[in-house]
């Protein structure tokens, strides 16, 4: 069977030798199956660099090029063209002159989309040509801003209706009117929720106030405003909230708990753990986003040193004993311990779960909610677990000195323990164990591995540039202790561009993992302090967080500025 004939942007690139014939028709059958243009196509599945693409396209056809970077885009023409036609065409409306609309577009060949614009506005549609990745994100932008920018008026997604959540058909229940003023408030919960998901937040916060009300989110350990809605519909997206995740909606004065599952595709859902507190104006409600996938990263993408990732192992294939996490709320500490759980899932292994409540959901493993209405505590769960033949044991948090000691008969007595605390660095964590009234020989005999861990934002590899430090800059700063070569330093700063948030794109753990030495038991026992603790385990090759902050910082992947936030005091 005889392929199409090459016509307009594909035929050009195969001429000039930037792609070859069959790559062209593939790239074209693939476009039109997914619903994009060619150059679209061609540029997210990097057949041709979109510089490349832009230059060929500007040459062949007569179309100057325009730079997207430099175009203010609180200037865009809001309302002029449908937002499914900007999608279906890869086509974005840049200004209006007259009964003109300039549009930038990736391939000025695509005669058919800008005929359709030219219809659907009454408008004469000229092409401006621009890069296509620059293009793909100013329409992202586009589309996101006019669904959460500053009220619900520009809403009308049909997609956003259809989402799949836990507990939508009984909000369509309760709703007055779910076809008409409340659809507005449904598709805008569900807008702001898939660009968390989207944008790779943790935490999504709804805050009502006197005169206002703001939507923000929680992006790489950092707050940022996304939307402000109207302050009257406050009480609406409040209760839309609390439906979604089966809350009970009627009560505004105490707190209450809930979750909501998302379903993105047939194989991907996400779920959100989601808390209302009453407040001076109203309800503030509080998602935490729990991406079962963030579980299965796999131990190498969390941000160990070998030697740091190695302690770690070991003490997970050890028949028994005790490895605590520890760190404040927000460091990763639930990430770390269902990676080591993951590693140990197997079907020869039975596996339990005490956790206030359960965030992330595995399968294979026996997972408990933790529950002081009904008397189930963390301590009443592992006295459970250990009726249940297991041979491996998480605890969320160890909190007081019944689960301390149930979790150390558990650790003494054939069986892994995993457990977390809240404390600042390794060292703290023992003394903390002694203070909670712990015998120092159950502690020093038990304990194995602990991990002190914090969230660091990662440079962004598109725009960091080296960073010069004077000496004296180094030295104050603790440099002295990094063992790394000096000649193989690499110190960026922050810039900032397209591709990420002010210089940073993601996040990197920075981890204190320190092994139970007999050094370090023989101070246990004497009941020594933290410092002699910390003491020791320098003197032992142990880094503490703020040198394995610095080793980061010197081979570049984050900054000094941000090493200094999460580990200097």
């Amino acid at each position: 069977m005889s392929s199409t004939p090459l016509s307009g942007l594909a035929k050009r690139l195969v001429s000039d030798n930037a792609i070859d014939e069959a790559t062209a028709q593939s790239a074209i059958k693939a476009a039109k199956r997914e619903g994009q243009t060619f150059a679209q196509h061609a540029v997210e599945a990097k057949l041709v660099k979109s510089r490349e693409l832009a230059n060929i396209a500007s040459m062949a056809f007569g179309s100057p090029l325009f730079d997207l970077s430099s175009y203010n885009f609180d200037l865009l023409p809001k309302d002029i063209v449908d937002e499914k036609l900007i999608s279906k065409h890869f086509a974005l409306p840049l200004y209006k002159r007259g009964n003109r609309l300039f549009v930038a577009v990736a391939d000025p060949t695509n005669l058919a989309g800008l005929d359709e614009i030219n219809f659907n506005t009454g408008l004469n549609t000229d092409a401006v040509l621009v890069e296509a990745d620059k293009l793909s994100k100013a329409i992202e932008s586009f589309l996101s801003n006019s669904d959460i920018g500053g009220g619900l008026e520009g809403l009308d997604d049909d997609d956003l209706d259809g989402l799949d959540v836990e507990g939508g058909e009984q909000s369509r229940d309760d709703e007055s009117d779910p076809g008409g003023d409340e659809a507005p408030v449904v598709r805008f919960v569900n807008k702001v929720l898939l660009d968390a998901i989207r944008t790779g937040a943790s935490d999504i916060h709804f805050e009502p106030y006197e005169k206002s009300y703001r939507v923000r989110l929680r992006t790489d350990g950092v707050l940022h405003e996304v939307a402000r809605p109207p302050i009257q519909l406050a009480s609406r997206i409040s209760a839309r909230l609390k439906v979604m995740s089966k809350m009970d909606i009627s009560e505004r004065r105490v707190p209450q708990d809930g979750r909501i599952k998302m379903k993105l595709s047939k194989t991907k859902a996400i779920d959100f753990r989601v808390n209302s507190l009453p407040t001076l104006w109203g309800e503030k409600i509080v998602l935490r986003i729990l991406d079962p996938s963030s579980a299965k990263l796999g131990i190498d993408a969390l941000g160990y040193e070998e030697e740091q990732k190695k302690i770690y192992l070991d003490a997970l294939a050890q028949p028994q004993g005790m490895i605590l996490v520890t760190g404040p709320t927000g460091s990763g500490k639930t990430v770390s311990l269902y990676t080591g759980l993951n590693i140990l899932n197997t079907p020869e292994r039975n596996i339990s779960t005490a956790e206030d409540p359960v965030e992330i959901n595995l399968e294979g493993i026996n997972q408990v909610n933790v529950s002081a209405k009904v008397g189930l505590n963390f301590a009443e769960a592992l006295r459970s677990f250990l009726r249940q033949d297991p041979d491996i044991v998480m605890v969320g948090e160890i909190r007081d000195l019944e689960t301390a000691e149930i979790a150390i008969k558990a650790a003494q007595t054939g069986h892994l323990v995993l457990s977390t605390l809240h404390t600042n660095s390794a060292p703290e964590t023992l003394t903390r164990l002694m203070n909670m009234g712990v015998p120092t020989f159950n502690i020093a005999t038990s304990v194995s591995v602990i991990i002190a861990q914090r969230l660091a934002r990662r440079l962004c590899g598109e725009c960091k540039k080296p960073a010069q430090l004077p000496d004296e800059v180094l030295k104050a700063e603790g440099f002295d202790a990094v063992t790394i070569p000096q000649s193989d330093w690499q110190i960026f700063q922050p810039v900032g561009c397209e591709h990420c948030s002010k210089g940073y794109k993601g996040r990197v753990g920075v981890y204190e993992v320190v092994r139970i030495t007999d050094g370090i038991s023989r101070i246990i026992m004497e009941g020594g302090n933290s410092i002699q603790i910390a003491d020791q385990a320098r003197k032992e090759g142990f880094n503490n967080l703020r040198t394995s902050a610095l080793r980061k910082v010197v081979m570049g992947v984050t900054s000094l500025e941000e090493a200094n936030r999460v580990t200097k005091d």
